[in-house]
């Protein structure tokens, strides 16, 4: 939702150099992936592209002026991006906007050419848009990213532009047709952070948005998210789950327990990261391989394998790296001090393979110092707040209403943490206070008032996936949250949790070419299918509902 939170970290050339703010970016990048799609397409996607040029439509910068929140207030406005397909399009079929959520809008545009939303807009004869969020992308309404000038990125705000875009917008080439709402029928998608964004949307704008896909849509904001890693506790290589919750409770042990800081600089020697000075900073260093599963996907072109490559290694009975056994017995004599002594045989040479695998995927990555690469105390980094500073913006919506801290020290006593319990609440909330000097929690009831959990509406459909990190704060979030209450899907309401999928997993597709249809290698897979299949028949309907709506021609 978010790819937000807890470590929802988010070259660039700073005043440090530009290989330090790289490794630093990077950080910050890795925790807004773990509330928004990979955008491993972008990579081969030109943001001006000829198939799809960039279009903008002037917004309100602010829509509520009724609202001490945004004082003060402004009349200004500003271009708000999108890109459109209307190659479909004939009398009578809808707009589907899919809102770009928390990330440059321009990754988005593969999913005007394969994916659910080019499904959509083919069986329903649509215009498909891509739209920016404000403040993402070039979609600016102001010159920089300081604390004041954030005050309108809130989702409010942000609805309110999708809601004005429906009303306003006059399509390039298009503009002798009347493609308004409400003499259009809109339709809203969007995944993760975008899903939450557009069931909102739907229960506030009803008379504008006809209906709306919420996938993998967190609707309930919490403020320390610790069961992010529930569902990768259920759901994974239980050896590798196992492996990893002791071989964390040793560091823990250590550093928590043991409080000894010529003991803690020999478990940090030993990793390879001797000068990464704060405990909690190196704790999370070495949690690369867990965090990962948010990434992987069913399409092999977007999958990020490095979590199977993580438990590859954390569950071998082999040495990987022969490069390690120097350190055998230090690492036999650290299990023991960290409370397994009984169990040394079985760790040890997993330890040795997380060891070398780190080494290789993180330690021997970094460039410049240690604690440039891996830590999280900068304060000269988190002042800066020109408008090149765009990793601000998804930590500001976190830091102010939405929350999603991901911590370990959230997780209950009588169960072993994926993540230490070195990342707290107060770690996980230091970039709040040293990048916009908030000290508070979130206000989390700014998004729960709209329903949390129980926001529902008709023509508003929950899609999520089953192993997702992000299914406990979404509505198919039983059996991790028991304040959710499973519902019965229908045409009006689909409610579709996807078998074995993880983040929106039904957003992205492939070209008919690109397809395999033979078992056992179905591409997409079969739940993916299904799901897609289901949205088509859905909004398919919802569509013919409208029609019968309209007054019937003279």
């Amino acid at each position: 939702m978010i790819m937000t939170s807890g470590k929802l970290l988010v070259g660039l050339s700073l005043a440090f150099s530009a290989v330090t703010a790289g490794t630093f970016n990077t950080a910050i990048e890795q925790r807004v992936q773990r509330t928004t799609i990979s955008n491993q397409w972008r990579n081969n996607v030109e943001i001006s592209s000829p198939l799809y040029p960039a279009n903008y439509l002037s917004v309100p910068i602010d829509h509520f002026h009724n609202d001490s929140l945004y004082e003060p207030h402004t009349e200004e406005m500003f271009n708000l991006r999108y890109w459109f397909d209307a190659t479909y399009y004939k009398p009578g079929g809808p707009v589907i906007v899919l809102q770009a959520g928390e990330t440059d809008g321009s990754g988005r545009l593969p999913y005007l050419t394969k994916g659910v939303l080019h499904q959509l807009i083919v069986a329903t004869n649509g215009i498909g848009v891509v739209l920016e969020h404000r403040y993402y992308g070039t979609s600016m309404p102001m010159p920089n990213f300081s604390t004041e000038n954030l005050r309108f990125l809130t989702t409010d705000q942000a609805v309110a532009d999708q809601v004005f875009f429906a009303r306003n917008v006059k399509f390039p080439g298009l503009e002798h047709l009347n493609l308004n709402a409400p003499n259009v029928a809109y339709i809203g998608y969007g995944g993760s952070y975008a899903g939450g964004f557009v069931a909102i949307l739907r229960k506030l704008y009803p008379d504008v948005f006809w209906g709306c896909i919420s996938s993998s849509g967190v609707i309930e904001a919490v403020h320390d998210y610790w069961a992010y890693f529930e569902p990768i506790r259920v759901y994974a290589d239980q050896k590798c789950v196992s492996n990893t919750q002791k071989l964390i409770n040793v560091v823990d042990n250590i550093i928590l327990g043991q409080n000894d800081h010529a003991l803690t600089e020999r478990l940090k020697n030993v990793f390879g990261l001797p000068n990464v000075t704060h405990d909690d900073d190196f704790a999370y260093a070495i949690s690369k391989g867990i965090y990962s599963w948010q990434n992987r996907n069913w399409d092999p072109e977007l999958n990020d394998f490095t979590f199977e490559n993580y438990c590859n290694n954390i569950t071998s009975s082999n040495t990987i790296y022969p490069e390690t056994n120097e350190l055998t017995d230090t690492v036999k004599e650290l299990l023991k001090i960290g409370g397994y002594e009984s169990e040394v045989d079985n760790l040890a040479t997993p330890w040795l393979n997380w060891v070398g695998w780190l080494n290789q995927q993180l330690v021997s990555t970094c460039i410049g110092s240690q604690d440039y690469c891996f830590g999280t105390y900068n304060t000269t980094f988190y002042e800066q707040d020109d408008i090149s500073q765009d990793w601000r913006a998804w930590p500001y919506q976190y830091c102010t209403q939405w929350g999603y801290l991901q911590t370990g020290s959230g997780v209950p006593k009588d169960q072993l943490p994926l993540l230490s319990r070195t990342s707290t609440l107060e770690r996980e909330s230091l970039i709040c206070k040293l990048a916009f000097n908030i000290t508070s929690p979130p206000n989390v009831a700014a998004i729960n008032k709209y329903g949390g959990f129980g926001l529902s509406y008709s023509r508003l459909a929950m899609i999520d996936g089953e192993q997702d990190p992000w299914r406990p704060v979404t509505a198919h979030a039983n059996p991790f949250n028991s304040s959710a209450v499973n519902r019965t899907s229908t045409i009006s309401e689909p409610f579709i949790l996807i078998s074995g999928g993880v983040h929106h997993w039904d957003e992205n597709g492939r070209l008919a070419n690109e397809t395999i249809d033979t078992a056992p290698d179905l591409l997409p897979p079969a739940p993916v299918r299904q799901a897609q299949a289901q949205e088509v028949t859905f909004v398919t309907s919802w569509m013919e509902e409208w029609q019968k709506k309209q007054p019937m021609e003279l």
